[in-house]
């Protein structure tokens, strides 16, 4: 019987989620997803219809492929989120002002939040984290041999 230390199911996928643009690949799917509704909206609202009606699902349905992109494959997250926020940009004209400006800012954001990830970044210490280690570093005495600035 192995009594190796069983990891909870959350912090398996905090650990999974840190390994990549989690929310920028998140978000751009989501604009996607959310023009790719408003495509669906009933005549009455709907701005574009016509030759632009396969633009207007190719270009969400190629956004929320390459949020997901995003998420499973993050090595190639720079050509990936180039990609999206021309796509994003694109709806503004082929998908209703893109998806009435939600799914526009939503996919943007997302392409702009992979755009900026790094994947070698030391994960950010909280303010309490660095006052409480400034005032133990304040606390301690001073080493042998050093010498007092008083």
């Amino acid at each position: 019987m192995s009594h190796r230390p069983r990891r909870r199911p959350g912090s398996a996928f905090r650990g999974w989620r840190a390994r990549r643009p989690f929310w920028g690949g998140l978000l751009l799917a989501l604009g996607g997803g959310e023009i790719l509704l408003t495509e669906k909206a009933s005549l009455k609202v709907v701005l574009h219809i016509g030759m632009q009606g396969l633009a207007g699902y190719l270009l969400p349905g190629l956004m929320v492929l390459l949020g997901l992109l995003i998420l499973f494959n993050p090595s190639q997250r720079l050509f990936y989120s180039i990609t999206g926020i021309l796509l994003s940009l694109g709806t503004w004209l082929t998908s209703n002002l893109g998806g009435f400006f939600v799914g526009l800012l939503l996919g943007a954001t997302g392409s702009c939040l992979a755009f900026g990830w790094l994947p070698d970044q030391q994960p950010r210490v909280g303010r309490r984290a660095r006052r409480r280690k400034a005032r133990a570093a304040a606390r301690a005495p001073a080493p042998e041999g050093a010498e007092s600035t008083t």
